[in-house]
Parts: C-alpha cells; sequence; structure tokens
C-alpha cells in the first residue's frame, strides 16, 4: 500500500487525539455524575465498615435520597417501598379487599359504612358493626393502621370476620370473599335546587373523568341547567385528567394548560376538543387554600377563558409537574420535569425558597380581603406578574388562582376542634344511629325528607355532651353556645353518613357552609362573565 500520511501528519493527529482524551477524561471524572456517584459509594462504604455503631446501610441510602431529591424542590419526594401499594391505590381508583369504612373507637373496630358494590355491603354487613374477630383472633384493641393490614388482601382471598351486632345475641359470621373495590374522586353528585347541581372531586385518579361524566348524565337527567364544581381540598393528581375535566367545561379550541420543560420531550400542550358536555350552562368553581396542582389547571382555564367564576381562596399555588419513575427495590421517586401554565401564560407555581415547612405553612397564612375580585384588585399591589383573560380582565401569575370572589370558609373553634380531634361527633353518631336506626327510616323515608325535617332535640344534645365528657373534652359553655349550630348541623350529618353514606354527609353539612351558599347567589355574575 502507498503511504498516504506524512510522519509530521500523524504526529499532530496522534497529540490532537491526546488532547481530546485529556478533555474527554475531564468530561468523564472531573464534577461529573460518576465521580460523584463513586464518591458517594466510597463514603457509605466506609461508614458501613467503620462506624462506631451497627449502621442500618438501606435507611441511610434513604436518607440521602431525600436530601439529595430536598435540594431540588418541595414535591420532588421518595416513596418507600412499603409506602407504593397505598399511594399507588389513591391514583389507580381501586384496592383489593372487603370493602368497608371503618373507624377504631374505644379499641372497637366499627364499620361506618360498607363501601357500595362491595364483597361487605353484599352480604349484609350494616353501619354500626363492631368487628371483633379476624380469622378467629380477636380485633379487640386492634391499631387503626393495623386494619388494612388484616382486612385487606388479594382479590379472591378469603378473611372470616366475626360481628357483634346490637339486638343480636349470638356474634354474627363472615367469610368475605376479598375483591378489587372503587375508590370514588367523585364524592358526590345531587341537585341543590331544580336548576342547580353540584359536584365535589376530591382527587384526580384514573378513574376522574369517568366519574365526572357519569354524575354530569345523572344530574342532566335530573334538570341540570346550573353547575357548581367543589374542587376544595382537592390536591391534584393526574394531569390528563385534568384535561379531561376541564374538556368538559370548555368550548372548542380553548388551549387548557401547555408545560415548559429542561428536555422537549417534556413539552406539551392541551387544547380543548369542543365534545365537552357542559360547555354552556353558567358555571362556579369552588377553591380554597387546599385545591391544587390538577385542580389549579382546571380553575386556572375556566378564569382565562372567562368560562365561569372562581369562587372561595386562592389556591395553594403548586405548578410543577411530577413524574415518578420506580426502582429495583420496588421503591419510587417523583422527579419534577416540567413546569405548567395557564392558556393566558400564568405560572402558578409560589416561590418555594429552601424551608419546605415555611413554603406549606405561607400557603395557608395568607390575608386576604373578601368580597368581590372580578378585576383582581386584590393581588394590584403584589409583586406578581400581570396576565389577561380572554375579555381583557387582569390576573396575575406565580401565586396560585385567586377567586373572582373571596370567601373565607367558616374556621373552627378550639373547642370545636377538640371536639373533632378527640372523635366525639363520629363516636356518637355511630351510637345513636345503631340505636335508632329503624325509627329514623320509618319515619323519614328517605335523604331528602331527613335532611329536611329531622331536628336534634335536648336529649340528644344530653347525650352528646355525655360523651364528650368522657372523652375528655372541657366544656367551654360560651363557645359551646356559639359553635351549637354548626355542632348540631356536624351530628346531622355524621348520623346521615351512617345511613346514606357520602351523599347524606355532603347534602346536610353543606346547608351550614358559608362558601357555598354564597356561590348560589352569583349566578348572575357567572352568567355575565361567560357570556351567557
Amino acid at each position: 500500500m502507498k503511504k498516504r500520511y506524512s510522519a509530521s501528519t500523524v504526529g499532530l493527529l496522534t497529540i490532537l487525539a491526546l488532547l481530546l482524551g485529556m478533555q474527554l477524561n475531564k468530561l468523564i471524572s472531573g464534577d461529573s455524575i460518576f465521580e460523584q456517584l463513586t464518591k458517594f459509594k466510597e463514603v457509605l462504604s466506609y461508614t458501613e465498615k467503620y462506624y462506631v455503631d451497627d449502621v442500618d446501610t438501606p435507611k441511610l441510602v434513604e436518607s440521602a435520597i431525600n436530601g439529595m431529591l430536598a435540594e431540588l424542590d418541595p414535591h420532588s419526594v421518595y416513596i418507600p417501598a412499603s409506602q407504593i401499594s397505598r399511594v399507588t391505590e389513591e391514583f389507580q381508583g381501586s384496592f383489593e379487599g372487603i370493602g368497608v369504612e371503618f373507624e377504631v373507637i374505644n379499641d372497637t373496630l366499627i364499620v361506618v359504612a360498607p363501601i357500595p358494590g362491595g364483597p361487605s355491603e353484599a352480604l349484609g354487613i350494616l353501619s354500626g358493626d363492631k368487628i371483633v374477630k379476624i380469622n378467629d383472633t380477636s380485633a379487640i384493641g386492634i391499631k387503626r393502621e393495623d386494619v388494612p393490614k388484616k382486612l385487606r388482601g388479594p382479590k379472591g382471598t378469603h378473611v372470616k370476620v366475626s360481628i357483634y351486632r346490637t339486638g343480636e345475641k349470638e356474634l354474627l359470621d363472615f367469610d368475605i370473599t376479598r375483591d378489587k373495590i372503587p375508590l370514588f374522586s367523585v364524592d358526590v353528585s345531587y341537585m341543590l335546587t331544580n336548576e342547580i347541581g353540584y359536584i365535589s372531586v376530591n382527587r384526580y385518579s384514573a378513574t376522574t373523568h369517568s366519574e365526572l361524566v357519569e354524575a354530569l348524565t345523572k344530574l342532566k337527567a335530573m334538570g341540570l341547567k346550573k353547575l357548581i364544581l367543589d374542587l376544595r381540598n382537592n390536591p391534584g393528581g393526574y394531569l390528563d385528567q385534568a384535561f379531561k375535566m376541564a374538556n368538559e367545561l370548555l368550548p372548542g379550541g380553548k388551549k387548557i394548560v401547555y408545560t415548559k420543560a429542561r428536555r422537549p420531550e417534556f413539552n406539551e400542550e392541551y387544547t380543548s376538543t369542543g365534545n365537552g358536555r357542559c360547555t354552556d350552562i353558567p358555571l362556579i368553581i369552588l377553591v380554597n387554600t387546599g385545591s391544587a396542582s390538577a385542580s389549579e389547571i382546571v380553575a386556572g382555564a375556566v378564569q382565562d377563558w372567562d368560562r365561569g367564576l372562581i369562587v372561595g381562596e386562592t389556591t395553594f399555588g403548586k405548578g410543577l409537574v411530577q413524574r415518578q419513575f420506580d426502582l429495583p427495590d420496588k421503591s419510587a421517586f417523583r422527579l419534577t420535569i416540567a413546569k405548567y401554565y395557564t392558556p393566558s401564560g400564568r405560572l402558578i407555581q409560589r416561590p418555594y425558597g429552601s424551608d419546605p415547612t415555611e413554603y406549606r405553612r405561607a400557603a395557608f397564612n395568607r390575608e386576604e380581603e373578601e368580597g368581590e375580585n372580578i378585576q383582581h384588585e386584590e393581588e394590584k399591589d403584589s409583586t406578581k406578574p400581570l396576565f389577561r383573560t380572554a375579555t381583557g380582565r387582569p390576573v396575575y401569575g406565580g401565586g396560585g388562582i385567586t377567586p373572582d370572589y373571596i370567601i373565607k370558609s367558616d374556621r373552627a373553634s378550639s373547642f370545636y376542634a377538640q371536639l373533632l380531634g378527640k372523635g366525639v361527633f363520629r363516636e356518637y353518631s355511630i351510637y345513636y344511629a345503631d340505636k335508632n336506626e329503624s325509627k329514623i327510616r320509618e319515619k323519614y323515608s328517605n335523604l331528602e325528607a331527613y335532611r329536611l325535617n329531622f331536628e336534634i332535640d335536648n336529649q340528644m344534645m344530653k347525650e352528646f355532651d355525655s360523651f364528650a365528657v368522657k372523652k375528655g373534652v372541657v366544656i367551654d359553655t360560651a363557645q359551646y353556645e356559639k359553635d351549637l349550630t354548626y355542632i348540631k348541623t356536624r351530628i346531622k350529618a355524621e348520623v346521615a353518613r351512617v345511613l346514606w353514606g357520602s351523599e347524606g354527609w355532603y347534602s346536610v353539612i353543606r346547608a351550614d357552609d358559608n362558601q357555598l351558599k354564597k356561590a348560589l347567589t352569583l349566578f348572575p355574575e357567572a352568567e355575565k362573565i361567560a357570556g351567557l
């Protein structure tokens, strides 16, 4: 072969290759991920080998992961393997078990309500039943956190329970075949008036949109002409479910949300299709500080397009998108991969600084003036960036969704909170419903009759007070009188929950809901904003 390169050329190429190799080595080592991994491995190895006491290595690794993610933002989090199933259940919308809502009161496991469609309901297990044995082992004294371990299990497996039921001389034995139990994200849907429907959504799980469609279909058949969508205390969930919900409310061709990321494959944009079921009826959305993420996507889109009225308190302010990555030991972590923006360009995420506790506390310590806020004068003097809705109204980014009408919720007094915290309402309602269910059902033919006509009498209040004292509550007479209306409503609602489930609870407790009551008066403004 002929000589193709001179000696000087070969020498130059050799020097160049060496220089490139040195630079590549710097990239691979230097301050790279590989060097950092080696550094961490050595620290962990030396610690495990030489530390003065025995070392729990997995615990150290988990602590390191938690510390690393905490440096990023408050919403990038590690999920231990022990918590994965619970977290997954919440968003998949189901779990496998016997299907009961339960409470442990005075060391006794009590069925608050069988879940509709579950195996316990099918076998005739009732609200107020006391589970005293599980698989022939006493359940007296069982801890609340241990109940799911005993009652949940794979579909098709069996669990035996022995139940004490008031009026029965012998224990009732049930052999229950576990099944898939739905976890509903739509708490309740019913008509507040002949025209106004109400739907409460507690999170955005895999089944939220299908549940919403079912609720809307039901209410339309009952005469739905106006809608109140309650997203209070809804912490969010799946982004696609927020899009699908907003799609039911907005006309076609409207941008609902878009995301921006460092990696372009995570940039997404969602636009309404025009196939929604409630795109042209007056709409009010209720929000509060507990409304976050996907809830803010829906509220932000409705507000930006002037599609309806947002009522309540400023939302939490979470505008970060997480993706879950599974790890080999069946643990996982959620990493923020993008930020989301409302149609007008608002970033909802609040500044989070370096203290996650202060970040969360700040959301609940806002000072807001109650009243009409259509032109968003409440935020005018803040440092938040200004944006415009479809009709030119000012709205502001960088701090959650501030309502068009700011209505603060009634705050529980310390005395009322004490009654709640010690479980007095729940314990008394189960006792009362257990003792009087047949009389109540005989006198009140359905939930509506109960809601309109049942009254808490003096005898009930004496019994309730007795329960409170036994639970260690010190009766503050002055505060008791101030809270009496709320106390009576809560008792009535708790009894309704035992007898009629979630619909019973919500239809009664909302009677004293000042935010909902105000929303009912604001439909003329909602129609005006939407141009209906």
